[in-house]
């Protein structure tokens, strides 16, 4: 198990990089996360919902994205409020007291996840969440210590060295584990160094002798890795230093609730687009939870006011879609919006950002909020209804957008549906043609069988504003060039244009490169044998397999 003396430490990384190495070897692996908590999610074969981070893992391991990978999602509806995702399924939306009461329960549903994983692969390669001596967490603990100690696993904690205190977090988070705790860590990794590894040695050297611990990898700073971020908007990746005047120029509003920013990856990665995440005044700033930070813990990059002048603004998935709406109205957002379009600039939606732009959302069943009913920005001719139902679906489709058909493959997760109005409108608005198949459907899906009507999208009538539920919109080349031509006609080519799966295997390979070069494997595997061959722990590995 890969914990961390931090969040962001590199623990989703180095699983992915050990399921890469592994799968490389033909043997059979997967990851496994207890419980995440993520607004970055994925749909699984089986119809369910997973921590995107956990699906990218998947892909690394080469095998099909499942929800026992991930059985406890938590996606938080507020800062106390969550709603809790158990085996890909909604369960219900719980206060963090109430969670904290059902923690037994959600350990068992975990226990049966990992126990059917050790049924069918040979090696699980387990995450934990953000630190193991967050104290005040300890109790009922099923993301660290505590499934570490249900399943008998060994452990590795890994610690990011760029961000300094190094040693300090490594000592100390040993020192704040129990003794059967600290006895199940095998050795530690530090991540992201950059310098002579020969100044660092001293360090090591003097860290293996306080702890009796090895030091079984220092991994590097690896730049230009192209992999999604579990939840945080990376400031490594977020806006492309061309100057060039013909690039396409893309606004993206950072909402407190923005779920699956995911989609705008190859975006930012393209070199022919400036894509800026705009975070408002000051004082909205301090309300965001979804940006990330710099490796100096700085949002320097995240653009303040006023708003630049941009060819395109796209609203993004929310999980509250309510509360991101007042948001965007508390910044004026809805004026800047209004004024791009004066000028002729292009809008889109995805998912919950089609929902705002709309006329009404109705809540009538209390989804996001005892308020039954909210006023949108108006600039669709649509209404939605949410309902606690969620649609849960992989998604291959045509859609028949602007004079092209784009060969989409997607996925939806939404809590709504939308409709034309049927009486007449200032803001005339026409449905696009889509048809296609879903590849699967979540159960908790009634309103479509396999192979019917999906994935709502609409256009204005004037061709500005294009508003969609799928998200992966932007993940293939031929939809996405189609898109970024209506956005700006005759704007310069890209030089680095690729599907996102091709992008994404590309660094997984470069990180397993990496990962094998500076990680001591067969240290590690030896490590972790010496764990099972422990007192007492023969029939434990027998019953749980090879967890690392």
């Amino acid at each position: 198990m890969v914990q961390g003396t931090t969040s962001d430490a590199g623990k989703t990384t180095l699983v992915a990089a050990l399921c890469r190495i592994f799968a490389n070897k033909k043997l059979s692996v997967a990851p496994f996360k207890p419980q995440n908590m993520a607004l970055n999610s994925a749909v699984t074969d089986d119809g369910g919902e997973i921590g995107r981070a956990q699906a990218m893992q998947a892909n690394a391991a080469r095998v099909a994205p499942h929800t026992d990978f991930n059985p406890i999602l938590l996606k938080p509806h507020s800062d106390t409020k969550a709603q809790i995702i158990v085996h890909g399924k909604a369960l219900s939306a719980m206060q963090a007291t109430t969670y904290h009461a059902y923690k037994p329960k959600a350990l068992k549903a975990v226990m049966q996840s990992h126990q059917r994983l050790c049924q069918t692969y040979q090696y699980i390669f387990v995450e934990g969440a953000g630190s193991p001596a967050e104290i005040n967490l300890r109790e009922g603990d099923i993301a660290n210590m505590g499934f570490a100690e249900a399943a008998d696993c060994p452990v590795i904690i890994i610690a990011d060295i760029d961000k300094g205190g190094v040693f300090a977090h490594l000592v100390g988070t040993l020192d704040l584990l129990s003794q059967s705790e600290q006895d199940r860590v095998v050795g530690f990794v530090i991540n992201r160094f950059r310098g002579d590894i020969s100044l660092l040695q001293p360090g090591i050297d003097w860290l293996e002798q306080r702890t009796g611990k090895p030091v079984l990898g220092v991994l590097p700073y690896l730049y230009d890795l192209r992999l999604s971020d579990e939840d945080s908007v990376n400031a490594q990746q977020s806006v492309s230093q061309s100057n060039e005047q013909d690039r396409i120029k893309i606004v993206v509003p950072v909402l407190p609730r923005m779920s699956n920013h995911s989609d705008f990856d190859v975006l930012r990665w393209q070199d022919n687009v400036e894509l800026i995440f705009h975070q408002g005044t000051e004082k909205g700033a301090d309300k965001i939870n979804a940006a990330g930070s710099d490796a100096n813990g700085s949002n320097d990059f995240l653009a303040s006011r006023p708003l630049p002048a941009c060819d395109l603004i796209i609203l993004p998935g929310s999980k509250h879609v309510q509360a991101d709406l007042h948001f965007l109205r508390q910044q004026g957002w809805h004026h800047n919006i209004n004024q791009h379009l004066r000028y002729g600039g292009k809008v889109i939606g995805i998912c919950g950002g089609l929902q705002m732009l709309g006329c009404n959302i109705t809540d009538a069943h209390g989804v996001e909020s005892d308020v039954q009913q909210t006023t949108g920005l108006g600039l669709l001719a649509i209404d939605t209804s949410l309902s606690a139902q969620k649609q849960l679906a992989n998604v291959d489709c045509n859609i028949e957008f602007n004079g092209h058909r784009l060969d989409v493959s997607g996925y939806e997760i939404h809590a709504g549906k939308s409709c034309l109005q049927a009486s007449s409108h200032a803001n005339p608005t026409k449905r696009l043609n889509v048809t296609g198949k879903h590849l699967n459907q979540g159960t908790e899906n009634t309103n479509a069988d396999v192979g019917d009507e999906i994935a709502d999208a609409y256009m204005s009538e004037d061709g500005q504003i294009m508003a969609s539920y799928l998200h992966g919109i932007f993940d293939q080349q031929q939809p996405r060039d189609a898109i970024l031509e209506w956005v700006k006609p005759n704007a310069c080519a890209s030089t680095n244009a690729s599907n996102k799966q091709q992008i994404e295997d590309h660094s997984l390979d470069y990180l397993a490169q990496q990962v094998s070069q500076h990680l001591d494997i067969d240290a590690l595997l030896a490590a972790c044998t010496r764990f099972y061959q422990s007192a007492n722990r023969a029939q434990t590995n027998e019953q749980h397999g090879n967890n690392l």
